[in-house]
């Protein structure tokens, strides 16, 4: 079992910049996918940015060019560095972990971004 607990959601200024850390635990395969995901009032959660065991990354539009993931694979960690929010960036964030045979689900930070 893998667990994954995210860290670092917080009330910000449109401008700002956070960082959201997502630290997995337990029995992890080397080869892996960890993304962020993110859910905001109403609306169905969706993929923000994705970055493979071997450092491939992947991002929604929305958020190119103002968030990078990293990920260190030594401490099992991955990170998101969000640079430029913006209002409509408000939502829960979730970590997930794929290891190409379960899906795995940290349980969210909130992340409000006011105008």
């Amino acid at each position: 079992q893998v667990r994954l607990v995210e860290s670092g959601g917080s009330l910000v200024q449109a401008g700002d910049s956070l960082r959201l850390s997502c630290a997995a635990s337990g029995r992890i395969l080397s080869i892996n996918v960890m993304a962020w995901y993110r859910q905001a009032p109403g609306k169905q959660r969706e993929l923000v940015a994705q970055i493979s065991n071997g450092g491939s990354t992947n991002y929604a539009d929305s958020v190119k060019g103002r968030f990078t993931i990293s990920r260190d694979n030594a401490k099992n960690t991955v990170y998101l560095h969000m640079n430029k929010v913006k209002p409509e960036d408000t939502a829960v964030y979730y970590c997930n972990l794929f290891d190409y045979r379960t899906d795995y689900w940290g349980p969210g930070t909130q992340v409000t971004v006011s105008s």
